[in-house]
């Protein structure tokens, strides 16, 4: 029996992918690429290559219940941890952990968000088992810093220390995504990395960093202890998850900890947290122009993104330059790419103006 672990974080909303990603439907259970399996699929299929499918959890919101176990019905029940309300990754990462410890008190784990895309998978995977050995034999906190391409603006940076252990260096400093010149200068500079939010620990070492500097959260779920995977479990996190507090496990924990190491890795990561993210990896025309699974003419356009949740749909664009033009449902939207950051607000406003109708 092995000791490895994953775990994947699937509950979020997604909401700056809107309109096709809503609250009832959010982008982690949609086929972005028409390959036929959603991005949550995708990353457990990915996973799956090296850890036994039964070590694999989902951590969701309670609302996406049936959508995980339909996408992934080869997972039993006891698979899906369900959160009964949204408090962010260090609730989501704790409440997994214990459950984990209770199964397995030597578990090593890597922790996932369900959003990824990545194109070099066999070096993922060598990354991945080689994280899984470090933490085996050492009391880290390891992360994976992917080498900048660019001076990206969309990604917070990790700063690598010379301090290491074999090829895992010790993490200096985070920092929130920065300015453009700002990301210049670590690009420019070799010791910044884009921050992955890929992790990996032993069970151990996460809970006890959790005893540092999350107290509140350890004291909540310490008082059921008896009930981690047993069938106790549901009902004592229904009715204490909601204290824990709503924090990052970045701000909580890795920001804090003196025993963080980061892997430099580069295996064609992307966040696909944004249409720009989405735009930046797909095809592109001869005008710049990026069609997702859309059939769309344009005349005098260029460096639009194009997406129709509709293939029976045709979209006729005409003098437009730099926009998102994204159509599903009973939602048009019309943005410019450089102002897509508004989105959130677009999706606020609709929902004053309109209730959840278009949410």
């Amino acid at each position: 029996m092995t000791d490895n672990y994953c775990v994947i974080m699937g509950g979020g909303i997604g909401s700056r992918f809107w309109p096709f990603s809503r609250e009832t439907y959010p982008k982690q259970f949609l086929d972005m690429f028409g390959t036929g399996r959603s991005l949550l699929q995708m990353t457990v299929d990915r996973f799956s290559k090296i850890i036994p499918m039964e070590n694999i959890y989902i951590v969701t919101n309670e609302l996406y219940a049936p959508l995980v176990r339909k996408q992934l019905p080869e997972l039993k029940d006891k698979q899906v941890l369900l959160e009964p309300s949204r408090r962010n990754t260090a609730p989501c990462i704790a409440y997994a952990s214990y459950h984990i410890r209770a199964c397995n008190p030597n578990a090593n784990i890597v922790v996932a968000p369900s959003d990824h895309l990545i194109l070099k998978e066999d070096v993922f995977l060598r990354d991945i088992k080689k994280g899984l050995d470090f933490v085996k034999h050492n009391n880290a906190l390891v992360t994976l810093g992917v080498k900048p391409s660019r001076p990206e603006t969309g990604y917070g940076y990790i700063q690598s220390d010379e301090e290491a252990i074999g090829n895992f260096n010790k993490v200096k400093t985070f920092t929130e995504k920065p300015n453009t010149e700002l990301a210049q200068v670590f690009f420019e500079s070799g010791e910044f990395f884009w921050n992955s939010g890929l992790f990996l620990w032993n069970v151990s070492s996460i809970l006890s960093a959790f005893e540092r500097f999350l107290p509140d959260i350890t004291a909540r779920f310490n008082l059921g202890l008896d009930k981690f995977n047993t069938s106790e479990e549901k009902t004592f996190i229904d009715e204490n998850f909601a204290y824990c507090q709503n924090i990052s496990i970045d701000y909580g924990i890795m920001e804090k900890a003196d025993n963080v190491y980061m892997l430099g890795v580069d295996f064609g990561w992307a966040d696909l947290g944004t249409w720009g993210s989405l735009f930046d990896i797909a095809n592109k025309d001869d005008k710049n122009n990026a069609l997702l699974k859309s059939n769309a003419m344009l005349y005098d356009s260029s460096n639009n993104l194009i997406a129709l949740g509709d293939k029976d749909k045709l979209a006729v664009v005409q003098g437009l330059d730099g926009y998102i033009i994204a159509d599903s449902g009973n939602v048009l939207l019309i943005c410019k790419k450089e102002d897509e950051h508004r989105i959130k607000q677009f999706v606020a406003d609709a929902h004053l103006k309109f209730g959840k109708e278009f949410n």
